[in-house]
């Protein structure tokens, strides 16, 4: 059974910023491959959730998107089987802008 997800409410902005993005300034059938891809790369977070390493504390694991620059970073929580999307980042961001959104962090400065 896969596990429940969700997203942080930044991490589901940027998705719909960078499928915008895609819809208006490519073409409608890129921003759907774009959308595609992240719905896949979900479903195969929430199917198995501890497939990808952990790669950050607190047990940040990264889903590296092949077809389009981005990787998705996320939390699973074995208590209550769920995952926490935190980031839908697009690889020439600085690392670890989003690391506010985890909990118990402070909102950047």
């Amino acid at each position: 059974m896969a596990a429940k997800y969700g997203f942080h409410p930044e991490s589901l902005l940027e998705y719909a910023e960078a499928a915008e993005y895609y819809l208006y300034k490519a073409t409608p059938p890129v921003a759907e491959g774009f959308i595609e891809v992240i719905e896949s790369a979900i479903a195969d977070v929430v199917a198995n959730p501890t497939r990808w390493a952990v790669v950050d504390e607190p047990e940040i694991r990264r889903y590296v998107i092949k077809r389009y620059p981005y990787i998705v970073y996320y939390r699973w929580e074995s208590q209550t089987d769920s995952v926490t999307i935190y980031a839908v980042m697009h690889c020439s961001r600085e690392p670890g802008y989003w690391r506010h959104r985890l909990p118990g962090s402070t909102a950047p400065e």
